[in-house]
């Protein structure tokens, strides 16, 4: 192979080709969020979502070194099954296809790629963002810069709550990125609805959100992306007693055990799903879901009328 060029599914093709909206999704909860068998039922679960809320998913990963956007679903099955998928965020991604290596995208690849690939709405779980005691160790994801220069929407919900949620605000304030609630002027914390922090602007509507897509469009200023926090009603979250016990006990298995960098955050979601005897990832599932639904909403109101997916753009 000497053509390291984005490749794409054909479902996504066939949804350029028409005019239908598209919806990036992310890989690594397929590799190295999510427990296998949960993590191919899971997968399949959310691109099924976003067909049902009117928009085609396409999920981005790497097979063998080549950079696949909209997945088939025999690769999300390798993903799912291989046990040595790279995590791979952007910086990664052009060593891997070298490499010809299996490769999962984190939020900051994805996006990247989606933006690169004309596709401007993601759908996510939660975010990475500044690790706690950072001030020390300036450990902070790439999803921040990332999102910095990428014209994308990211429905998340919000920050993982085992990470800095104030600073890692503070720093999406510093780098340009916009935030907003979805229907809420408070920031959420993953597995909890209210992660403890305002945010200035509220999105009540898919239309809202699609305007926000065409005013940045049409003013050609900022090249950032919109983080839109979409918060799990309380009655679906997960406890927040059992929630701040167990983050309690996770951060004192990682200072115990001396994890660092890019195991923290699998560690600690492991400790999640262990502590509270599976209630996380039932918690987790319900996130994904919901945002995989409202960002299809999203991207088929963008589309209303236009004649042509999200900014979709591959050779014809």
């Amino acid at each position: 192979m000497t053509d390291f060029a984005i490749r794409y599914g054909d479902h996504v093709i066939r949804a350029r080709r028409d005019g239908r909206p598209v919806v990036a999704l992310e890989s690594t909860i397929i590799s190295h969020g999510l427990p296998h068998p949960d993590n191919l039922r899971v997968a399949r679960e959310i691109e099924q979502t976003v067909r049902d809320n009117g928009a085609v998913p396409a999920t981005i990963g790497m097979i063998g070194g080549e950079l696949i956007v909209g997945l088939e679903d025999a690769q999300i099955e390798h993903l799912a099954l291989a046990g040595d998928v790279a995590k791979l965020s952007v910086r990664d991604l052009a060593i891997a296809a070298a490499k010809r290596a299996d490769g999962a995208t984190t939020v900051a690849a994805t996006s990247a790629v989606a933006a690169a690939a004309g596709i401007g709405v993601f759908a996510t779980g939660g975010l990475g963002g500044v690790h706690r005691e950072a001030n020390l160790t300036f450990d902070e994801s790439a999803d921040l810069t990332a999102l910095a220069r990428t014209p994308i929407v990211v429905i998340c919900a919000g920050v993982k709550s085992i990470l800095d949620v104030g600073a890692t605000l503070e720093r999406l304030e510093t780098l340009g990125v916009s935030v907003a609630g979805y229907g809420t002027r408070r920031f959420p914390g993953f597995f909890i609805t209210d992660g403890g922090f305002d945010v200035d602007w509220q999105l009540d509507s898919p239309e809202q959100v699609a305007d926000f897509i065409r005013a940045r469009r049409d003013q050609e200023v900022s090249e950032g992306a919109l983080v839109l926090a979409n918060p799990l009603p309380t009655d679906e979250q997960l406890d927040p007693e059992l929630h701040d016990r167990t983050l309690a006990s996770g951060l004192a298995l990682l200072a115990e055990q001396g994890v660092t960098g890019k195991a923290v955050t699998p560690f600690l979601l492991a400790h999640f799903h262990s502590s509270t005897d599976g209630q996380s990832l039932a918690v987790n599932v319900r996130i994904i879901l919901r945002n995989a639904a409202l960002a299809a909403r999203i991207a088929a109101a963008e589309n209303a009328g236009t004649g042509a997916p999200l900014g979709f753009a591959v050779p014809a």
